[in-house]
């Protein structure tokens, strides 16, 4: 695979070409990556709204009815519903792992196994969280072991 990079002129728009001899699913979830760095998930704190990136989100938890996104050391509420996170979230690195949580696969530190069939993910901001025995198998196939 070749890669070009240009600088575009002054008052061009950046632009990305794809030239390639059949869409396959590598490249899709290479296009739906560099979407997702550029978008940006309202969310709300005690201080106000704040615009999260989705690469600095932990995991998503669903307490009380309510969604929260928890990052390195703050958490924020999303007003979103758990099950919109997962179908916008898909294809960028976040996949259930329990009926209340989402994780982001990129930022789990090393898995061991726990009790009943589940794993115990390690987080990189030093929390843990429980991957239920039913979303095991698709971690496992998303990780590729």
């Amino acid at each position: 695979m070749k890669i070009t990079i240009e600088t575009p002129g002054e008052g061009e728009e950046d632009e990305i070409i794809i030239r390639c001899a059949s869409l396959d699913d590598n490249i899709m979830d290479l296009i739906y990556a560099v979407k997702m760095g550029r978008e940006k998930l309202t969310a709300y704190s005690e201080k106000g709204i704040v615009m999260l990136s989705p690469k600095d989100i932990f995991y998503f938890e669903s307490v009380d009815n309510k969604v929260f996104a928890y990052c390195q050391k703050e958490v924020y509420e999303v007003r979103k519903k758990l099950y919109e996170l997962e179908k916008d979230y898909a294809k960028n690195d976040f996949l259930r792992i329990s009926k209340s949580t989402i994780v982001n696969l990129s930022k789990i530190s090393y898995l061991t196994p726990a009790f009943n069939g589940r794993f115990e993910a390690a987080l990189g901001n030093g929390e843990k969280t429980i991957i239920s025995r039913q979303y095991v198998a698709a971690l496992k196939k998303q990780l590729g072991i």
